[in-house]
């Protein structure tokens, strides 16, 4: 597995997380895991199910202990003083737990009370519904809700205390593709002056928001740094190609005739090439359409993807 180091910064850090292990029974959910994540940063944490992820959110939020190891928000310390925590943290669950008999507004208000906030209660209230697209739906009960607006409503919980780090898991979980839109916009909106933790498995959501990545696999840390760094460091001295031709190829023959290190169909029934070393590999695959008597429908030099790097890298 490859392992990519983190990025070195001089810049203070909202979230420091050292050599966290955490163990179920005779399960080590997380191992020995430490990363940084820079104050005003955007950063993807990302893995396939399983790999720790909500773990490792729920520890940085006070929800369980670790079993080893330090972890620091904002330079508290996530076990000693887990209620100041709580006062600096927006936190968005996986499962998004809510009131569901309480009404929209009446709930947002209650938490202003929670969080005994020293402001204009409903006008904070307000802003925030403004602020989440919850404007038509603030009169219902939650229950009442579709999926997307119940998430929209635990996105408007994480920020009601106007916390200064963000902690979001799947938080465009059930939306339609406008709302995703809409709660990208908003996250890269606070990113300007929060920090923000988010996971997904949404790949174009982290290429569209994420200032970078941190990639867990069976809870060890194997990529972290900028999304442009980490595609150049895996992909170096390789490229992609998608060609698609009028009739069906032997993919054995293809991969053989151009030296490819793979030869695939895609979801889109376009074949799909990587190659070794950084010459024009397109003058291979039209010698072998002109040998084989095919034409080329569509041919292009494919820049790589944040899911590319996550596949080679958990997989």
């Amino acid at each position: 597995m490859l392992l990519l180091q983190p990025i070195s910064k001089q810049s203070e850090m909202s979230i420091k997380v050292q050599e966290i292990t955490k163990i179920f029974g005779k399960q080590k959910a997380l191992d020995n895991v430490s990363f940084t994540i820079n104050t005003g940063e955007i950063a993807g944490f990302l893995g396939p199910n399983g790999a720790g992820k909500t773990t490792m959110m729920k520890i940085l939020t006070g929800v369980i202990p670790q079993t080893d190891g330090s972890a620091f928000v904002n330079n508290i310390n996530v076990v000693e003083d887990s209620i100041h925590l709580r006062k600096k943290i927006g936190y968005l669950p996986e499962n998004n737990p809510l009131y569901e008999d309480m009404y929209v507004k009446e709930y947002l208000l209650f938490l202003t009370g929670l969080y005994k906030l020293k402001v204009n209660k409903k006008q904070r209230v307000s802003e925030i519904i403004e602020q989440t697209g919850l404007q038509i739906e603030q009169h219902k009960k939650i229950g009442q809700l579709s999926k997307g607006f119940k998430q929209r409503v635990g996105l408007a919980q994480a920020l009601i205390h106007d916390p200064e780090v963000l902690i979001l898991d799947e938080p465009t979980s059930g939306l339609d593709p406008n709302q995703i839109i809409e709660i990208r916009n908003l996250i890269s909106s606070l990113g300007k002056n929060k920090t923000v933790m988010l996971s997904t498995h949404i790949m174009q959501e982290v290429e569209a928001i994420c200032d970078r990545i941190i990639i867990i696999n069976k809870g060890i840390i194997v990529g972290d740094d900028t999304t442009k760094n980490i595609k150049a460091k895996i992909f170096e001295n390789q490229s992609k190609i998608i060609v698609e031709f009028d009739k069906e190829v032997n993919l054995h023959d293809l991969k053989r005739f151009t030296s490819a290190n793979t030869v695939k169909y895609n979801k889109n029934k376009q074949i799909e090439l990587t190659m070794q070393g950084k010459e024009d590999n397109r003058i291979s695959i039209t010698q072998f359409a002109i040998k084989n008597n095919l034409n080329i429908l569509s041919l292009q030099q494919s820049q790589r993807s944040v899911e590319d790097v996550f596949h080679e890298l958990t997989t």
